[in-house]
């Protein structure tokens, strides 16, 4: 493996209710950006299909075969008009809503454990403000759902205390935004556009890129 920064960059694939996910084509968007700040970074775009059997064979895997210092990760939150950067995990599933396999969680804990709850660390607040200076609505969240948004954060945290897992993980759920920018706009149409959303994620992938290269140095120390 060789010595360069590695960040994972993740999305999730459309599911029932929501056939258009933006969160697709942001991780291609991000994958690809050309700044002199990135050409020292490998990063590694993936897009999850919504299953929790996907996210526990794929997440290791990925985490194995890329090690990446950093992951960055993106849902979508179809009744949310705001950008929601999320603080933590909780210890819960839902055993109401079938995931795209049409599979249900027998338990209604995701582990065993006193942990009720996770948290990706005070880097969250650093996020916020990166895409806040893009001009658009972004908020902290305390809650990322039940559903395998919150079912991919609490495996990210699990894995940043590994020994060899990344050293930060952080969750971002969107807007839904409109498919076709081109269209003329209606009343009704969500507020953030496509391009919006991906100003705000090149400033969120900056500063985790920040991160990561702070954490190598304090470790070189």
């Amino acid at each position: 493996m060789n010595d360069r920064l590695r960040i994972l960059i993740t999305g999730f694939k459309p599911f029932p209710g929501a056939p258009f996910n933006p969160t697709e084509k942001l991780v291609e968007r991000l994958v690809r950006l050309r700044r002199p700040a990135l050409m020292e970074v490998e990063r590694t775009g993936h897009v999850f299909p919504v299953t929790y059997g996907a996210v526990d064979r794929q997440l290791p895997q990925l985490i194995a075969a890329h090690q990446p210092d950093a992951i960055l990760m993106f849902g979508l939150a179809t009744r949310t008009g705001h950008l929601r950067i999320e603080t933590r995990a909780r210890n819960t599933v839902t055993q109401i809503w079938p995931d795209a396999d049409h599979s249900q969680m027998r338990h209604r804990n995701i582990e065993n454990g006193p942990d009720a709850t996770r948290r990706f660390g005070p880097h969250t607040h650093q996020l916020l403000r990166a895409a806040r200076e893009t001009g658009i609505d972004a908020r902290v969240s305390i809650s990322a759902g039940f559903y395998l948004c919150n079912y991919l954060s609490w495996r990210a945290i699990e894995a940043t205390r590994l020994d060899n897992g990344p050293r930060f993980a952080a969750f971002v759920h969107v807007p839904l935004v409109p498919r076709d920018e081109t269209r003329r706009r209606k009343r009704g149409d969500p507020s953030m556009t496509f391009e919006q959303l991906v100003d705000a994620g090149e400033a969120m992938l900056m500063d985790m890129v920040k991160l990561a290269k702070q954490q190598r140095l304090n470790a070189q120390i």
